[in-house]
């Protein structure tokens, strides 16, 4: 079987490229160190419809591409990456450059992290970053691993506010087959100074182990607008639907 997933999966991966699909390149392992466990790295790249963000339709034709790395160290998990995406909004080209890390701990019963994200916008002429920091628990419930996070804003800690955004969310994979499986996770955010939710959203993609390390994901995701608060960005959001493709390679 898994010579038949490397031979069909070696014809897709021909037809993208000269298809002119985007494709990613490829890194070496670094020798880990006697206290580390072995590094581990992911390219990926990717297309979607419309760019959805926690429920907001940001802009259409998002073309995508990220590197990630991880490891344990001391008994901690680390990880970091970069992302950067680039869409057109109202006939605008704008792109974002996201920068991560996170450190976590599996505590036994839960696995506790903590997180920043830098994120920064090219619009023209007119330039903006943001940052957050999150604080995560998570747990494999058996039929689901599940995930409550808490985001807060970089401006709102200066200011001394505790507006954030919380995301609660369910993730589950199916193998079909020794290089197909069934991938289904969904989340629903929450204002908890407002006690209103935002969106529930739930994607669902179809991982295609085509190479050793490689894999190809079509995907679709639908998100249900639930905010009515007239202070909040998502007063004016509407259900949407979205599809699009991964290609990912890990090392």
């Amino acid at each position: 079987m898994q010579n038949y997933c490397k031979t069909i999966g070696a014809l897709a991966a021909a037809s993208a490229l000269v298809a002119g699909n985007a494709n990613a390149g490829t890194t070496t392992t670094a020798a880990a160190p006697a206290s580390a466990s072995a590094v581990e790295y992911e390219l990926h790249t990717g297309y979607t419809s419309e760019y959805l963000y926690r429920g907001i339709i940001l802009g259409q034709s998002l073309v995508e591409a990220g590197f990630d790395i991880k490891t344990e160290a001391y008994g901690l998990g680390l990880s970091a990456g970069a992302w950067y995406g680039s869409f057109e909004n109202a006939n605008t080209a704008i792109t974002e450059l996201d920068l991560y890390a996170d450190v976590s701990k599996d505590l036994g019963f839960l696995t506790g992290s903590v997180g920043y994200i830098y994120r920064s916008y090219d619009a023209g002429n007119d330039d903006e970053s943001t940052g957050e920091v999150y604080f995560a628990a998570s747990r494999d419930l058996g039929f689901a691993n599940a995930s409550l996070t808490y985001y807060w804003g970089v401006d709102d800690i200066a200011s001394g506010t505790t507006e954030g955004y919380t995301e609660l969310a369910l993730s589950r994979s199916f193998e079909l087959s020794p290089c197909l499986s069934l991938n289904v996770a969904t989340n629903v955010g929450y204002l908890a100074d407002d006690g209103e939710f935002t969106a529930w959203t739930t994607k669902v993609a179809l991982d295609w182990g085509f190479a050793e390390h490689a894999k190809l994901s079509p995907f679709v995701a639908v998100s249900v607008a639930l905010g009515e608060q007239a202070n909040t960005r998502w007063v004016q959001t509407d259900n949407e639907v979205v599809g699009g493709a991964m290609l990912s390679v890990g090392f």
